[in-house]
């Protein structure tokens, strides 16, 4: 299996969770540090850091599988065949995961998953979204496909990448300077002015833009609102409306 599952490092995981929910996201893990919410395709990670963390309002690419073991291997036999790095797995008394090290020295983790089932509940069409921003986005795309994520079209753009995971969510790459970094956002496959109106009548700041491929919502993030700051802490969430083509949307943070 795998499902595309980043994890959000905050102060405020009342907030997220009241944004999560109003969302159609449904909470299915819960601990005093831990919280994990499903989309209908994808899974979202909050854990909880002390206000002014260095990392309060940044995020992690992470997906979920099954059996760490046979991920791994099957990932090494793709990574030998495209020339990406090699996955590697972390001992058991450290963490039950996979690590990941693309070609521009981007790492993320393969968790193995706590429970495979995706909520039945949760509003049927939103998708999380993980996106890898890199200098090299050739390899980074050559990467997803070593874990076995299925490239999806894209318009004519050799700077992007678009794929689906298996078992539920999206994983772009996007071209971005600097040090390869990681962001989230969602997709929504349904009506989008809808779903501003019923954010927007639950309290949250929301607005729309017309862009090249469609529409996109901006809304506001918990974490702005807090302690955390920096460039990795943008003003605004985004919510694509899902394309035929996966279009890009300038609403990537």
């Amino acid at each position: 299996m795998l499902r595309v599952r980043p994890v959000h490092f905050t102060s405020r995981l009342d907030q997220w969770e009241r944004l999560l929910t109003d969302l159609g996201m449904i909470k299915t893990l819960h601990d005093d540090t831990w919280r994990e919410f499903d989309a209908a395709s994808g899974r979202l990670a909050l854990q909880h850091v002390p206000a002014g963390a260095e990392n309060d309002g940044a995020s992690s690419f992470a997906v979920e599988v099954g059996d760490l073991e046979e991920f791994a291997r099957r990932t090494n036999l793709a990574g030998v065949e495209s020339g990406t790095t090699p996955a590697e797995l972390i001992p058991a008394d450290i963490g039950d995961s996979c690590r990941i090290t693309g070609k521009d020295g981007f790492s993320f983790l393969a968790d193995k998953a706590a429970h495979f089932a995706q909520c039945a509940d949760a509003d049927t069409g939103l998708s999380v979204v993980a996106v890898w921003f890199t200098e090299d986005t050739a390899a980074a795309a050559e990467t997803l496909r070593s874990i076995g994520a299925r490239p999806r079209p894209v318009p004519d753009n050799d700077e992007t990448a678009d794929f689906t995971a298996k078992n539920g969510g999206v994983l772009m790459v996007r071209p971005g300077s600097g040090p390869a970094r990681s962001g989230f956002g969602f997709e929504y496959d349904g009506d989008l002015p809808a779903l501003r109106d019923r954010l927007a009548a639950a309290g949250h700041q929301v607005s729309m833009t017309e862009e090249a491929f469609g529409r996109t919502l901006h809304l506001a993030n918990p974490d702005a609102a807090g302690d955390a700051s920096g460039p990795h802490v943008p003003p605004t969430l985004w919510i694509s409306k899902q394309a035929p083509l996966g279009a890009q949307s300038s609403g990537l943070r």
